[in-house]
């Protein structure tokens, strides 16, 4: 779960502990590998393009996060080639440069406003060369993701001082109003004088909303998946996972 927490270099090391390499790593990891040049929107501490690398990838390879927290950590591991970059995809353009963009970890959902999305989209187009791919993940809204985001659940990770930290989640209010999630994200370690708790909104977007919003901006979805797997998409799918081209001339 992506959440402006992050934003805060203790916590954002405690990112790749709570989010464990799983099947969607390997997922985008095999798209990585088939390009030439790779464009990671929301790239976190930049373990994907790292481990790209690190296998042996010629090509580009650039990272893009707007929370500097977050590339502290993938400086530290340090790739020759790798670009990291701070900002976002609003403001930060690239010109046909790309011939893969990728969105990460749920990222697309931290787009709130259609306004964030259009503009995100629109520069994602700007860096596709034509033909390229861009590919991302939402959560289901049908899964309702949420109601499993609870204080029963905690998580527990071990700070890099060895310090043990308990993570959980609580939805703000009876769940989603126009497609919005808010939730906090609490963070409470041994010894530390208080927790700390961030505060996100993430939006559900349905599919049909997702086809618009893409073909406004020049993208056409060439696959979806409902799951790691490439299962295909229901409505109990948890995940719409979706590859997106981008057409000649288009955008």
């Amino acid at each position: 779960m992506v959440d402006h927490s992050f934003t805060d270099l203790s916590l954002a090391a405690l990112y790749d502990s709570l989010n464990p390499w799983g099947p969607g790593d390997d997922f985008y990891l095999g798209l990585v590998r088939e390009a030439r040049s790779v464009l990671d929107i929301g790239c976190g501490t930049g373990r994907l393009l790292r481990r790209a690398r690190d296998e042996g990838h010629p090509g580009r390879l650039t990272g893009l996060d707007p929370a500097a927290a977050m590339l502290v950590q993938a400086r530290r591991a340090r790739r020759d080639g790798v670009e990291w970059v701070l900002g976002d995809a609003r403001v930060r353009r690239w010109d046909g440069e790309f011939d893969l963009v990728v969105m990460t970890g749920h990222a697309f959902q931290e787009l709130v406003g259609d306004e964030e999305i259009r503009s995100c989209l629109k520069g994602v187009r700007a860096a596709l060369a034509d033909g390229g791919r861009f590919v991302f993940e939402t959560r289901n809204p049908a899964a309702r993701a949420w109601e499993k985001w609870t204080p029963e659940r905690v998580y527990e990770v071990t700070a890099a001082d060895g310090t043990p930290v308990r993570v959980w989640h609580e939805v703000q209010g009876d769940g989603p109003r126009a497609g919005r999630v808010r939730f906090t994200e609490t963070y409470d370690g041994d010894g530390w004088p208080a927790p700390r708790v961030g505060h996100s909104v993430l939006r559900f977007l349905d599919n049909e909303s997702l086809h618009s919003l893409l073909a406004d901006a020049g993208l056409t979805i060439a696959e979806q998946y409902g799951d790691w797997a490439r299962g295909p998409l229901t409505p109990a799918s948890p995940e719409i996972i979706t590859v997106a081209r981008a057409g000649s001339g288009a955008g």
